[in-house]
């Protein structure tokens, strides 16, 4: 099953999101790992806390990263270029909207593909409503 990284500034906003996730889809559904805030604990991003985050998400069927903003994208995207891995992937989506289409579409045993296309898709819907 595809695995899903969190990406934020906070550690209570990654963490809160990931408990909604395991909410909506149940416990045992996938992996869905958090690297929020920095390694003390702080606001910001720490690329360790990815690199780990990204580790425990992985059971060999992918990884998708979803990120806040800012430095979080922008540390991820280079995580992805540099590991350069065909099963490693960040969405260009919002954080909360493509969090929940992934993590829905994953738990379905989608492919990579798939759960990115998902998750980019609610960009579109979340732009309906402005």
């Amino acid at each position: 099953m595809v695995g899903i990284v969190l990406i934020s500034h906070s550690g209570l906003l990654a963490d809160g999101l990931r408990d909604l996730l395991t909410e909506l889809r149940g416990p045992g559904s996938g992996a869905i790992e958090v690297a929020g805030g920095t390694a003390d604990g702080g606001l910001g991003t720490s690329e360790e806390l990815i690199l780990a985050a990204i580790s425990r998400a992985d059971r060999g069927d992918g990884v998708l990263l979803l990120a806040d903003l800012g430095s979080s994208v922008l540390t991820a995207l280079t995580i992805v270029e540099d590991l350069d891995r065909k099963d490693l992937r960040l969405a260009d989506a919002p954080l909360v909207e493509g969090a929940i289409a992934a993590a829905v579409t994953a738990s379905t045993g989608a492919t990579l593909d798939a759960v990115a296309a998902a998750a980019e898709e609610a960009r579109t819907v979340a732009k309906l409503g402005d």
